[in-house]
């Protein structure tokens, strides 16, 4: 935690990954050194734990700080990051945290991003940083980076399922009373030049096609539901998700599939009728261009009590 760290940006990650029984994980939070750390928007922190928190830690995360286009982060904190990923960690950055990162020169060749207003300050700091202003996180492997405060929440849950499958992270999700899955293409900001009220609309349509993923649906059928041309659906539909609607509705199978590995034992030919891609070989062709892998493997990875 660096100084002016944003409050949703330290919450967060601690509020996900939660010290709990049915949670593989345990939460400490660290600063520059221990003490206090005085926070953005009138908050202050103390800390228990300075650097060397950072020399057992699986999954290292930056939060948002205030100013982070003046000053790079401490050196101290900069070298800790260094050693902390060639030890093996993973460094996961929210919102204004991609500057910290960004510090350590680990992001330079690589694709990553930060809050929308930031992303010029970021670009302009860090050259050698692919900046991609028009995603919610981006999973370089071991250096993530997510855009402002509510995307942290899409880059943990990602973090989540990634560990521990899709059962873990929706039941998370529910906890926070979040949404589910917002995948990290979908766009963080969409500028539009006349505001139109079709963002719940579409929110309604893609919870109506999560409850009919067995059952045929085209660009037409979904257009329908939400009452405009398909043309119109389609192109809104890209601005507001990132994924065409055919594109959505294929990782949303995929997604559900995974569950249902994870928590059932039907056949992959079943499961395959379930979620609508009809057979076998057809989720296992969209298993591996998504996921890359087999619903096999991924079924021996994250059954459990087996």
């Amino acid at each position: 935690m660096l100084e002016g760290a944003k409050p949703l940006d330290v919450g967060i990650p601690a509020q996900v990954f939660t010290t709990r029984a049915s949670m593989p994980y345990e939460v400490r939070v660290c600063g520059a050194a221990p003490g206090l750390v005085t926070g953005g928007d009138g908050l202050a922190y103390h800390v228990a734990h300075g650097l060397d928190a950072l020399e057992w830690a699986d999954v290292v995360f930056v939060p948002g700080y205030r100013f982070p286009d003046r000053d790079d982060p401490p050196r101290a904190v900069v070298d800790a990051l260094i050693v902390a990923h060639a030890r093996g960690a993973r460094l996961a950055a929210i919102s204004t945290g991609a500057f910290a990162l960004a510090a350590t020169g680990l992001l330079d060749g690589r694709r990553a991003t930060t809050h929308w207003h930031y992303t010029r300050a970021l670009r302009a700091r860090h050259p050698l940083v692919r900046v991609d202003e028009n995603v919610l996180f981006v999973d370089e492997g071991s250096l993530l980076t997510s855009a402002g405060a509510a995307s942290g929440i899409d880059l943990c849950l990602h973090i989540l399922r990634g560990d521990l499958g899709v059962a873990a992270s929706n039941h998370a999700a529910r906890r926070l009373v979040a949404a589910p899955y917002r995948s990290g293409g979908q766009a963080q900001y969409v500028p539009r030049s006349v505001p139109e009220p079709l963002g719940e609309r579409f929110a309604a349509t893609r919870e109506w096609a999560l409850h009919r993923l067995d059952q045929p649906l085209t660009l037409d059928v979904l257009a329908r539901q939400a009452g405009v041309s398909a043309r119109t659906f389609s192109r809104r539909f890209v601005e507001e998700t990132g994924y065409t609607p055919m594109q959505w509705v294929m990782r949303a199978r995929v997604d559900l599939a995974r569950e249902l590995l994870e928590r059932s034992q039907r056949s992959v030919e079943q499961i395959a009728a379930d979620v609508g891609l009809g057979t076998g070989a057809n989720l296992r062709l969209h298993f591996q261009r998504i996921l890359g892998t087999t619903p096999s493997e991924y079924r021996r990875t994250f059954t459990r009590g087996e």
